[in-house]
């Protein structure tokens, strides 16, 4: 009897869980929320435009009255983003919408880091190869030492002041 009540709480537990986190979604502030921090104020100030707070912003409460009006006219976040970009230029986006010529601001900085990787892994690899390969000639026989003592004589005499 107290196992089955033991279950059925758990069940009940996990299904308000699940029902308050679908709720969570449910916002459509949220969507306000998240399509205004993806656009920066078209006034100069550099800002994100739900966090434009300079006094006297000339153009943060348009903009914030024109995300409305398209979130409520249920278009695509997408095509929200389109239109703000149409209308404003490019530089509105907080980040480039992806699609098109845009994936390469997203393609670049990854591809760049990953050859950068490879790059100083291949200049290790050489580095490690020639060093390996001078410490092989240094287990030279000892008949040629008097080559090698002639030439340290003339580098000492070469680089004294």
């Amino acid at each position: 009897m107290l196992r089955g009540l033991t279950t059925k709480r758990w069940m009940q537990g996990t299904a308000v869980c699940l029902l308050a986190v679908a709720m969570l979604g449910a916002d459509s502030g949220s969507r306000f929320g998240k399509l205004g921090h993806e656009m920066i104020c078209v006034c100069g100030c550099g800002q994100i435009l739900l966090e434009c707070n300079h006094v006297g912003c000339p153009d943060s409460d348009r903009m914030i009255g024109e995300l409305r009006e398209q979130v409520a006219g249920g278009g695509a976040d997408t095509a929200i983003l389109n239109w703000f970009a149409a209308k404003y230029g490019p530089t509105v986006l907080a980040a480039p919408i992806r699609g098109g010529f845009d994936n390469v601001a997203w393609i670049t900085p990854i591809a760049v880091f990953l050859l950068a990787t490879v790059g100083t892994g291949v200049l290790i690899s050489l580095w490690r190869k020639r060093s390996h390969s001078r410490t092989a000639f240094a287990d030279v026989p000892a008949g040629t030492a008097s080559n090698s003592d002639a030439l340290r004589d003339r580098i000492r005499r070469e680089t004294e002041y």
